[in-house]
């Protein structure tokens, strides 16, 4: 494995909401960062998030932390945003924090649609260009299969592509896997 795609909810989804300084999301961080490092040691070097508050932005920050580091300094994080301005109602804070990651990642790379009326689109198209560029994929999901979400869509494609998921409970933490079949 060479490649790794991230997706995950929003802190919205959570029962912490935007309480990053809650234990249980800082519990979700630590579980983020020992998934890379592991995911690092199997030789995974290129990773794809997108660009979307939560686990998109926290998982990129924790990455370019790990960057920052020499035993870590080939890591590749690809930023893949659905459009230009789909920040726009952010905070600033948010904003600023995603202005960082940008310049800090690889490549920032932004989906172009056909239709510039269907935003949904493209988060789809984002999703799946994340997925199929990766050779696994690490979801912060429940697996829960009665709410709808653009994560559980993304892991749903994956599993279509047959490739090995890394499930990161979003209340307890808990890692397990889904293996491709």
């Amino acid at each position: 494995m060479e490649s790794c795609a991230i997706t995950g909810h929003r802190p919205n989804r959570f029962k912490w909401k935007y309480q990053e300084d809650s234990a249980a999301c800082k519990r979700l961080k630590k579980r983020l960062k020992d998934q890379f490092m592991l995911l690092y040691r199997q030789g995974v070097r290129r990773y794809y998030a997108g660009g979307a508050l939560g686990v998109d932005m926290w998982a990129s920050e924790i990455l370019l932390t790990l960057k920052a580091q020499p035993e870590f300094r080939n890591l590749e994080l690809f930023i893949v945003i659905p459009f230009e301005g789909y920040d726009n109602c952010w905070d600033a804070r948010n904003q600023l924090r995603m202005a960082v990651i940008r310049q800090e990642a690889t490549d920032v790379i932004t989906i172009r649609s056909d239709d510039p009326f269907s935003p949904s689109k493209n988060y789809r198209r984002r999703n799946q260009y994340m997925v199929n560029r990766s050779d696994c994929l690490l979801a912060v999901y429940d697996n829960d299969r009665s709410i709808r979400s653009g994560t559980g869509m993304t892991v749903h494609y994956a599993e279509q592509k047959r490739l090995p998921i890394i499930l990161i409970h979003p209340d307890t933490a808990v890692v397990s896997q889904l293996s491709a079949q």
